[in-house]
C-alpha cells in the first residue's frame, strides 16, 4: 500500500516502474490529480503489465487495508496519522517524506524504532525504480522489520487498554475537563 502527495510526472513514472520491478502484488491509491500531468500519467503499457498483481484505486480505507495480514509494507510520506496507523497495525514502512515533520517522523521510523527504511533520492532528486525495488526486497525479505513493527504494535495496543499510559492520560484529561 502507498500513501503519497503530489508527484512530478517523472517521479510518478519512476514509482510505477519501481512497483513493477518489485514483482510483488500491490495496492496503489492514486488520487485524481496526484500528478501535474493532464495526459495518462502511467508509463506506456504499465497497467497491462501489472494488471494481474497490481490494483490501482482512487481511494481505499487505509486503516482497514493496513490491518489486513497480507500487507507486507507501506510506502508512506510519513505523516503522523499514516505512521500511527501503520504502527498500530504492525506494518513496516518505506519512508518517502516531503515536508516539515515528515522528515522527523522518518528518523524515528528508521533510526529509533527500526520499523522501516528510507527511500533515497539520486543526484536528480528522484527515487529510482531500482531504489524502490531494492528497499521493498530488503524490508519484506528481512523479518527484523516486521518483528520490530509487531513489537511496537503490542506496545501501542497495551497503552490504550484500561490501565495503560495512553488510557490513563485520556481519563485524566476527561477528569480535568469535568472539573
Amino acid at each position: 500500500m502507498l500513501s503519497s502527495t503530489f508527484l512530478e510526472q517523472t517521479q510518478f513514472h519512476e514509482l510505477a516502474l519501481g512497483l513493477e520491478l518489485s514483482n510483488r502484488p500491490f495496492l496503489w491509491v492514486v488520487r485524481p490529480g496526484i500528478t501535474y500531468a493532464v495526459d495518462d500519467a502511467y508509463p506506456k503499457g504499465f497497467r497491462h503489465r501489472v494488471g494481474g498483481r497490481g490494483k490501482i484505486v482512487d481511494w481505499a480505507p487505509q486503516l482497514k487495508i493496513l490491518d489486513h495480514p497480507s500487507v507486507a509494507c507501506f510506502i508512506s510520506h510519513c505523516g503522523w496519522n499514516s505512521t500511527m496507523e501503520a504502527l498500530s497495525s504492525g506494518v513496516p514502512l518505506l519512508c518517502w517524506p516531503y515536508i516539515v515533520d515528515q522528515f522527523h517522523n522518518e528518523s524515528y521510523i528508521c533510526d529509533t524504532w527500526k520499523v522501516g527504511l528510507r527511500l533515497n533520492r539520486d543526484e536528480r532528486g528522484i527515487v529510482t525504480p531500482e531504489e524502490i525495488k531494492t528497499k521493498v526486497e530488503e524490508l519484506v525479505g528481512n523479518g527484523k522489520y516486521r518483528a520490530s513493527a509487531l513489537g511496537l504494535k503490542e506496545l501501542v495496543m497495551s497503552s490504550i487498554k484500561e490501565g495503560g499510559s495512553s488510557y490513563n492520560n485520556f481519563m485524566n484529561f476527561i477528569l480535568w475537563l469535568k472539573s
